[in-house]
């Protein structure tokens, strides 16, 4: 096989994997429906990753416990890992987590989630935003926001906008 054969499957194998990492991202930006989330702040930038602010969803816990320090959304405890789904409901305007479960939901707007690492994760922990307009975030996060959701027919979920009650 010659060079620029094996380059350009090197190439296109690339961008499949980048495609598939994004997936999840793009569906539930594309094709997903809009809800609103209490959110507050956990660490409102890093001088490393630049300007983003680790969200905590408090209506969304399991536990009921908050974290000043990371985020996500608690831990199920039950001895096992994988996929953790959240069943969505409306409640004054916003939406708040009702059930946690292990088996996808037949129906009704769902996170998929995953808790293979230490803590649940959703894919919504992190609002990336412009340098110039972080300190604003962080006041506007302190006053109490809201966190738009889209949120796809699988589960898939992205934050793309964050804003005040």
């Amino acid at each position: 096989m010659n060079r620029i054969a094996a380059t350009g499957i090197i190439a296109v194998s690339q961008l499949a994997l980048v495609g598939i990492a994004v997936a999840p991202q793009l569906s539930a930006r594309v094709a997903g429906e809009a809800y609103l989330v209490r959110v507050a702040p956990v660490d409102p930038i890093d001088p490393f990753r630049g300007a983003y602010v680790a969200l905590d969803y408090p209506d969304l816990r399991h536990d009921g416990s908050q974290s000043s320090v990371e985020p996500g959304l608690g831990s199920m405890e039950d001895g096992e890992s994988g996929d953790v789904y959240i069943r969505l409901v409306e409640e004054d305007g916003v939406w708040i987590g009702e059930e946690w479960s292990r088996t996808r939901p037949d129906e009704g707007p769902y996170l998929a989630c995953d808790d293979r690492s230490w803590q649940v994760r959703c894919g919504i922990e992190s609002w990336f935003l412009p340098q110039d307009d972080a300190q604003e975030a962080e006041h506007l996060l302190r006053d109490g926001a809201v966190a738009e959701l889209r949120v796809d027919d699988c589960g898939n979920a992205t934050v793309v906008d964050v804003r005040g009650r």
